[in-house]
């Protein structure tokens, strides 16, 4: 008796990209965790998604540089293949109004370019410092981008790994907040190259206690602010501007 052959799926005949964000306790959520309330909020949306081919089709959806668990993000991106055309804005509000509140789709537009990934360069970080004085934080800050190398350990899946913290830094800058309750305190400002290994916001910390000793009395709050495209200036420019600035972006497709 032969094996029965797989079915075909629908081919893609659109892709749309989305801006997420990742809030309040939301931050908590792992990667694994939000994709898969992102493919049941596309269930829940009834968007025409597009499945793979084999004996056990899945959402087409990819992911692009997620933020670690623990990490609120204003900046997260996903790419959508759809069977059937939708309106990027209808898109949106469907997918959005299905998420729970604190994963939010801020932004869908059509792609029309590839190479998505490659153009995610850089990322900008807040990091509150709740208890840390801006003195103490900029005296910190001013050993981290003097030293030549700060090699940090991580634990990974394969062991303990070691590797060069300072290299990925492109910027870094404190500056105060006021608190709740008129205490104030640091919030440092990092623009940190997306290389392999990644170097997070725990390895920068991880570098300013080893060079400055810097242990913030509670645990700092990481944000994501953007990512994307990393300018000789060092800023980060928009990922999507391709896709917007297409010609046949509002030319009636």
């Amino acid at each position: 008796m032969s094996r029965k052959e797989p079915d075909q799926q629908a081919p893609v005949v659109q892709r749309v990209r989305v801006r997420y964000a990742k809030r309040g306790p939301l931050r908590f959520t792992s990667h694994r965790d939000f994709a898969r309330a992102l493919e049941r909020a596309v269930r829940r949306a009834k968007l025409p998604i597009a499945y793979s081919s084999g004996f056990h089709p899945h959402p087409r959806i990819s992911y692009i540089a997620a933020a670690p668990t623990g990490v609120a993000s204003e900046a997260e991106y996903a790419e959508l293949a759809l069977r059937d055309r939708m309106g990027p804005d209808d898109l949106l509000k469907a997918l959005d109004a299905a998420l729970p509140p604190g994963l939010d789709i801020t932004e869908a537009i059509e792609a029309h370019t590839s190479g998505l990934a490659d153009r995610m360069e850089a990322s900008a970080w807040r990091i509150e410092l709740p208890g840390v004085t801006v003195e103490v934080a900029n005296a910190a800050v001013e050993a981290f981008l003097a030293a030549e190398t700060v090699t940090v350990t991580r634990l990974t899946k394969k062991g303990d790994r070691a590797f060069d913290a300072r290299a990925a830094v492109v910027h870094a800058s404190v500056r105060p907040v006021a608190g709740g309750d008129g205490e104030r305190y640091a919030i440092l400002d990092l623009v940190v190259r997306q290389v392999t290994p990644a170097v997070r916001p725990d390895d920068v910390l991880s570098g300013l206690s080893l060079v400055a000793s810097l242990v913030p009395p509670v645990p700092p709050r990481v944000t994501r602010l953007a990512q994307g495209p990393l300018t000789e200036s060092g800023d980060i420019t928009d990922p999507l501007r391709a896709d917007r600035e297409h010609p046949s972006v509002g030319a009636g497709e």
